[in-house]
């Protein structure tokens, strides 16, 4: 199954995981995301949202101007 792109880029917190919880409303339980951020607390964020919300986080890769997240919505 391939993963979403979601580029959050430019955004600054909250934005990147309040963007990212609404898309993944919209989207089917196991569906994959790739969520890319260059916001320094996404490190923290998203995967505290991953814990809080009940999604697995998969990856979590540093980027040359930031970070990529790749979460599989249950």
């Amino acid at each position: 199954m391939d993963a979403f792109c979601y580029d959050l880029r430019g955004l600054k917190c909250p934005l990147p995981v309040l963007k990212t919880r609404r898309k993944l409303s919209s989207m089917t339980i196991g569906a994959l995301i790739r969520v890319e951020t260059t916001d320094p607390l996404a490190l923290i964020d998203i995967p505290h949202f991953c814990t809080e919300d009940g999604h697995e986080l998969l990856e979590t890769v540093k980027t040359e101007t930031g970070h990529s997240f790749l979460i599989r919505k249950r």
